[in-house]
């Protein structure tokens, strides 16, 4: 007969964490290629001021500081805020919003395992209320970019604001499909005239597109090492195609398709690393349906009616103050019990 403790081997959170970061690796690959090395800067610049706040909190909470530092956890908030981060962002927005995150949105909160709210999103959504047209200032893909900056331009640009002489900004920005398409809806054009401007792609955005497949990618070997599990991707994606199809059906000239909402902007990337934080989420199966389903319901009221081309964000910081809530209504009932909760 088997004895207690059933679950053995259960992975570290520092074994979670690296094996979040591997599955990421693929769509930083895709973002240079795409974009150029100067999101690689982007991401030092995060990994290095989050190590340092974590450092600086733990101190000042007289906590332990090497195992904390190494479990990985505040690594993760930083790749996961500079990927939401336009590739050549000036460096004291990285900065800033790193340092919230783990600061504000972690430390003040109590630290690992008792923040209410995704860290990475907080910072996120304090950097777009702030800084609302820096955070909308997207390079072009390089194969669409007029210019094209080298990784030492690219470097010069994110910690001076200078480019190459001659090369203004427009020359290697445009504005992202998304932003385009709601800016285009409101002077009363169609989406089939809109999406042929040249940012858009097979699937969504030229270029980005294969940024988006990549985090699918990633999002699927997590669910093969069984890091996360399949409730929360499945109904995120699953809610927002049946939403984004229906408006689609309903009128075709003012709404886009399922496939680019589902390959544009940060669906991939919220399906299976930001609505997946075990945190900041539901903790029941059922809960986590309902979590996923409420988080892709705002997301795309917010793409197509709110104020912001995309709505992951704010959608899943919505969606963490419901947690309590569904965790308490989605409980299973207790063996041996019968009837009400």
């Amino acid at each position: 007969m088997n004895r207690s403790p059933y679950v053995s081997n259960a992975p570290s959170v520092g074994v979670i964490m690296l094996k979040v970061m591997l599955a990421l690796l693929p769509a930083i690959a895709a973002y240079v290629w795409i974009f150029g090395g100067g999101v690689l800067i982007t991401l030092a610049l995060a990994s290095v001021t989050a190590l340092s706040a974590e450092a600086l909190m733990l101190k000042l909470r007289n906590r332990p500081i090497k195992p904390f530092l190494l479990d990985g956890s505040a690594l993760l908030t930083a790749w996961l805020l500079a990927l939401s981060l336009p590739p050549l962002a000036p460096w004291w927005l990285v900065v800033v919003g790193t340092a919230f995150a783990i600061i504000v949105a972690k430390h003040l909160y109590g630290g690992l395992g008792y923040n209410p709210f995704n860290p990475a999103m907080v910072g996120y959504a304090v950097l777009l209320i702030s800084f609302p047209v820096l955070m909308t200032h997207w390079p072009a893909p390089l194969e669409l970019a007029h210019a094209k900056l080298s990784f030492a331009e690219q470097a010069q640009y994110i910690f001076s604001s200078i480019l190459p002489a001659g090369v203004q900004v427009d020359a290697v920005s445009m504005a992202t499909p998304l932003d385009y398409l709601k800016t285009q809806l409101t002077l009363h054009r169609h989406v089939q005239e809109v999406t042929t401007a040249e940012q858009f792609g097979h699937l969504g955005a030229k270029g980005t597109e294969i940024v988006v497949g990549a985090y699918l990618l990633g999002g699927l070997y997590l669910l093969q090492q069984r890091i996360i599990s399949w409730h929360l991707p499945t109904a995120f994606l699953a809610v927002m195609a049946a939403m984004s199809g229906a408006f689609y059906l309903a009128d075709a000239s003012q709404f886009a398709n399922p496939t680019f909402h589902l390959f544009t902007g940060a669906s991939m990337l919220g399906a299976f690393f930001i609505i997946t934080d075990p945190v900041s989420g539901p903790t029941t199966p059922k809960g986590k349906l309902i979590f996923a389903a409420g988080a892709a319901v705002l997301t795309y009221l917010i793409r197509v009616y709110g104020g912001y081309p995309d709505g992951v964000a704010f959608s899943v910081l919505l969606m963490n103050m419901c947690v309590p809530l569904i965790d308490a209504w989605t409980q299973p009932r207790v063996f041996g019990h019968q009837g009400g909760r």
